[in-house]
């Protein structure tokens, strides 16, 4: 037995893997694989397993290794609700007959092989009925992170015109990252130990913008109880940022005008001139030039602003980026919320095939989401919500010992209906009703026969006459007959796998 640790990685709020090993050259290897996958372990001899044990809420899965005892066979009887995958173990066959043995780890270990089993880990826990954590909220993180083409020009154009007093336009779609190409514009600027004030053009009503922007007087107009700075003065001497400026009123881009034109404005109901020492960095995501034809936006404002053009690119225009800001945006939600998920490799590969129209803004919103719901978790594609699965994968569906088959865990594993994190069904609505042959056929299946029957192949023939029926019914049309079923379509595809169902041959 292992008397001191080799390697211990234990953090308080995370579940730990329990590393049964002794063996001091294994257990080295297998420390290195489970740092560098960033999993929080404990080395420990199979007595402190089972005191471990005693309160398993911490556990996330038990490794054994080398040659188990009867000890750890027990063990893996007497846990049913905790995981355990084995490492080159003699005689492991043996020991796959337990349901709560997930797999495997062949020799030599990589990180591919390792973080798919821990995902399975995670799926266990998940099918296992448990109370919802408590939330967290997270602010928006919006980046610049990528290794793109597009994204290294924009970062070469910000590094071109930080030091220079030019008005820049920064041009794009919603979600693009706008806001913070102007912040990083400021930082490199030498106003960067100034102030910089952000507006939005848009928010704003048209009858209070001239305030906002210019300030006013007491007694300018009625509720000016005092003399107030606007964003002008707040930004003396460092930036201002017009946001979406292509929602200015007309009349508001006449007087913008003339500031830029001679650096000076006057408060709302003054008449003192102020000099204005301010850089003009302008954002929008409307096509200002289409405006100016259409006689909505002053084409000499335009031109004003339109110094220096900055386009950011959409998401979809650089997915080769996704990997990059999902690591970027990870890391700012585990500092800020003490949690983190991890993708595997097709779930990555999935949502660089996402169009991605909320672009960064709508991928920070995703990766929230999975904060959510799998918190220090790894997802896989099976847990993106629908419309981020581009990629077909059979989802990891454990049997669990009769121990722990309780109604519900029932229901979700052998009852025919389809259960997602993406569609919540309404409490009353739990009942599939589909056509039979005549009321015999519901009647009799209320029944118990007198000499008992083994459920779980009762309810697997019932689900498969209803799928038959259904498939029947629609002709094989595998969509239709999902529908009829209250079921997602890859659902039924991999239960017609399952029960080998066909569309008979003409």
């Amino acid at each position: 037995m292992i008397d001191n640790p080799v390697v211990t990685s234990v953090v308080t709020g995370h579940k730990q893997i329990l590393v049964v090993d002794n063996d001091a050259g294994r257990s080295q290897q297998l420390s290195t694989v489970l740092a560098f996958v960033g999993e929080h372990f404990v080395h420990c001899s199979q007595e402190q397993a089972i005191e471990k044990l005693a309160d398993c809420s911490h556990i996330l899965t038990v490794i054994l290794t080398g040659n188990v005892s009867n000890d750890c066979t027990a063990l893996i009887k007497v846990n049913p609700s905790v995981p355990f995958i084995l490492h080159d173990v003699l005689d492991a066959n043996e020991l796959t007959i337990h349901v709560n043995v997930i797999g495997t780890l062949a020799a030599p270990l990589n990180y591919a092989q390792l973080t798919e089993q821990i995902h399975h880990c995670h799926q266990y826990h998940n099918k296992l009925p448990r109370k919802a954590s408590k939330l967290n909220s997270s602010a928006l993180f919006r980046s610049l992170v990528g290794s793109s083409e597009p994204m290294a020009q924009v970062r070469f154009l910000i590094e071109q015109v930080a030091k220079t007093p030019a008005s820049v336009l920064v041009l794009g779609e919603s979600g693009t990252g706008k806001e913070v190409v102007a912040r990083n514009i400021h930082n490199l600027s030498e106003r960067a130990k100034e102030a910089f004030v952000p507006i939005n053009c848009g928010a704003i009503p048209a009858e209070l913008l001239e305030s906002e922007l210019f300030g006013h007087e007491k007694g300018a107009f009625t509720g000016a109880i005092s003399t107030r700075k606007g964003r002008f003065e707040l930004a003396e001497g460092g930036t201002l940022f017009l946001d979406e400026i292509g929602d200015m009123p007309q009349p508001m881009q006449v007087k913008l005008l003339r500031v830029l034109q001679e650096r000076t404005f006057e408060r709302v109901g003054g008449s003192k001139s102020i000099k204005a020492n301010v850089r003009i960095i302008a954002a929008t995501h409307q096509d200002l030039e289409e405006m100016i034809k259409e006689g909505s936006f002053r084409e000499d404002l335009y031109y004003r602003l339109n110094v220096f053009p900055i386009d950011t690119p959409a998401l979809r225009e650089r997915k080769e980026d996704i990997p990059l800001l999902l690591k970027e945006l990870l890391t700012r939600f585990e500092h800020e919320q003490n949690k983190t998920v991890r993708f595997t490799e097709k779930a990555i590969e999935s949502l660089m095939e996402h169009p991605w129209p909320g672009n960064v803004r709508e991928l920070s919103n995703l990766i929230e989401r999975m904060l959510i719901m799998y918190g220090d978790q790894i997802v896989d594609v099976t847990e993106l919500p629908y419309k981020y699965q581009h990629i077909d994968v059979q989802a990891y569906n454990p049997e669990y010992p009769e121990e722990l088959q309780e109604h519900d865990v029932i229901n979700e594993l052998f009852g025919g209906f389809d259960y997602d994190d993406d569609e919540s069904d309404d409490d009353n609505e739990d009942e599939l009703t589909v056509e039979t042959d005549g009321a015999q056929n519901s009647a009799d299946a209320t029944l118990l026969p007198s000499d008992g029957l083994n459920l779980k192949e009762h309810l697997a023939d019932l689900e498969v006459s209803l799928i038959k029926q259904s498939l029947s019914k629609h002709d094989y049309v595998v969509a239709r007959a999902a529908e009829t079923l209250g079921m997602r379509r890859t659902t039924l595809v991999e239960k017609m796998r399952k029960y080998d169902l066909h569309k008979p041959s003409a």
